[in-house]
């Protein structure tokens, strides 16, 4: 008992209640579904039920790596990175021929997420939108692979840069040194990206559904409206404002370009891997986690949100980076 009670206190405030109030909000949304059926009998409600259920599974192990530190997150989003990947590659048109293509990608993988265990910040940013970028096609012209060779190199290097390279930012956030006097340390960074990012895809849902009447990417997306957009954005960006600061170093001009650009960012990311899930013909990237698809489908937002918001707090607060 004296361990447990000294690992929370060892934990920083605003973070512990932030992660309250996540399960508060999933507890009130369990309850809501019990109540549901009675209200409307005629109603299926299995979907929603299972995407509560696996969102308690989702909070779970991110609120337990948070809370065990960088090493943690760090592993946690390794798997993260080697799903998405996965799940990305075994979707986009990959010929057996480029198998050796495929592995150079998973070692590229490794080696990211290295410089975030050394800590090297320099390296890691210009690995893989550098040299990985070089390297990548150097290979398949090696094997002798010419046939669709830039939509090849094009198709492999989105990948890595978003499943892996986009979603590293993440965890290299949980770098960030206790000398930079973050409000809720470096695992509040990262919490308030992750709640930022989902919360502006639920209220651009519910927005949506509400009041939902001009289609915004129709070709793409038919179900996302103007007001679904806007309503979103007006949402996450006053969550932004108001409880940013309890969790980021973010004041004035900077977390108000947070405010702006985040829900920007978390619709494009959206919106881009609906483009390509149209273009291959699939709906789902995979049926990994019940009630939402593949994991690439619940992280299609941070893949934009993540690089985005550890720029602006690299630029306008920390000096580590």
């Amino acid at each position: 008992m004296d361990t447990i009670t000294a690992f929370f206190a060892g934990q920083s405030l605003a973070l512990l209640w932030g992660l309250g109030g996540v399960l508060a909000f999933l507890t009130l949304a369990v309850a809501v579904t019990a109540l549901l059926p009675m209200i409307k009998p005629a109603g299926d409600f299995t979907n929603l039920r299972q995407r509560i259920s696996s969102w308690w599974v989702m909070i779970a192990l991110l609120a337990g790596a948070l809370l065990m530190g960088w090493q943690a997150v760090t592993a946690l989003f390794v798997v993260i990175s080697f799903i998405a990947l996965r799940e990305f590659l075994s979707l986009a048109p990959v010929r057996r021929e480029d198998r050796l293509i495929v592995l150079a990608a998973f070692v590229a993988m490794l080696i990211n997420y290295l410089f975030i265990v050394i800590d090297d910040y320099g390296l890691y940013r210009v690995f893989i939108p550098t040299y990985v970028f070089l390297i990548i096609p150097f290979l398949m012209a090696c094997i002798g692979q010419t046939r669709a060779f830039l939509a090849t190199t094009a198709t492999f290097h989105w990948a890595i840069v978003t499943c892996v390279y986009n979603l590293g930012y993440i965890a290299f956030l949980m770098r960030t040194p206790a000398s930079e006097a973050l409000p809720a340390g470096a695992a509040g960074l990262v919490f308030f990206l992750l709640v930022a990012t989902e919360a502006n895809d639920v209220a651009q849902y519910v927005w949506g559904k509400l009041f939902g009447r001009r289609k915004i990417v129709p070709k793409v997306s038919p179900n996302k409206t103007w007001e679904g957009f806007l309503g979103g954005w007006l949402t996450t960006g006053l969550l932004i404002w108001f409880v940013g600061p309890v969790f980021t170093p973010l004041s004035g001009i900077g977390l108000a370009v947070l405010a702006i650009f985040l829900p920007v960012a978390g619709f494009a990311g959206d919106v881009t891997m609906s483009a390509i899930k149209r273009d291959i013909g699939v709906k789902d990237t995979s049926a990994l986690i019940p009630g939402h698809g593949g994991l690439l489908d619940r992280a299609d937002s941070l893949t934009f949100t993540a690089p985005l918001y550890f720029h602006i707090l690299a630029y306008f607060a920390l000096g580590r980076f």
